[in-house]
């Protein structure tokens, strides 16, 4: 079922507030019953996250700056329009190289963790 709220309301992410995550980590998150968006300003020198997800997929897309995305060990070298689909499973994590590095990240199904971040709108009147 479609969220009601979000079915055909255009957002702009300079709406929606963004959180400090760690230092260096700045993320938004938008998202509906089927996907999740998460936008994330990621500094230079930032502390590296080497993890895993067994449950959703993540394609990754850089909107800015550069990075080195690590995939099971493997580096990618990331700029402005690169994309990366991250498999369920996969350890992963990003370097940033040239900052910041504005990365976002899709997954489905959504992650659940982040849903408790997300965004909403406000109610309609």
């Amino acid at each position: 079922m479609l969220n009601p709220q979000l079915y055909r309301t255009s957002v702009n992410w300079d709406e929606i507030p963004a959180t400090d995550v760690r230092p260096g980590v700045r993320r938004k998150v938008y998202a509906t019953d089927e996907v999740v968006l998460a936008w994330h300003e990621l500094s230079v020198g930032m502390a590296l996250n080497p993890h895993t997800h067994d449950d959703f997929d993540q394609l990754v897309m850089i909107l800015g700056g550069r990075c080195n995305y690590y995939v099971d060990g493997v580096p990618h070298d990331m700029s402005a329009g690169s994309m990366l689909l991250v498999p369920r499973g996969a350890e992963h994590y990003v370097e940033p190289t040239e900052g910041p590095c504005i990365n976002l990240d899709v997954f489905a199904p959504p992650r659940a963790d982040f849903l408790a971040h997300a965004w909403r709108p406000a109610a309609q009147g």
